[in-house]
């Protein structure tokens, strides 16, 4: 006997759930047993200032293996590392960092990983 195999086809126009925090925005998808994400983060943007208050805790603890569509997001981590990301760039980023927008254009990111628990109240 074959397992019957299940296809799930979703857009971020219509997501599960919507968590939005100043100059951003989350979209969530739930689909094959996890949560996919997309992240909407305006010029001006920064994890410290805009979504610490909310996470309540002093660094991003939430780990994430995402895909940058658009923008550029520079990425400080606690041990003092950084970088820069743009379009096109693939990001396993372990907790413990902060990230802010860089220029005038809006970030957008799909997070396979971490966005479960991003942006939720502590």
């Amino acid at each position: 006997m074959v397992a019957e195999q299940v296809v799930e086809h979703r857009a971020f126009d219509r997501p599960d759930e919507v968590r939005e925090f100043e100059n951003g925005r989350l979209e969530l998808l739930n689909m094959a047993g996890g949560t996919v994400g997309r992240l909407i983060l305006r010029p001006g943007w920064q994890w410290s200032r805009h979504v610490r208050p909310v996470a309540g805790t002093e660094w991003c603890e939430a780990p994430h293996f995402q895909y940058q569509i658009s923008g550029r997001l520079h990425v400080a981590m606690s041990d003092g590392g950084e970088f820069e990301s743009g379009p096109g760039s693939v990001t396993s980023l372990p907790q413990g960092h902060d990230a802010w927008v860089v220029g005038d254009e809006d970030v957008v990111l799909v997070d396979w990983y971490g966005a479960t628990d991003y942006a939720k109240q502590a």
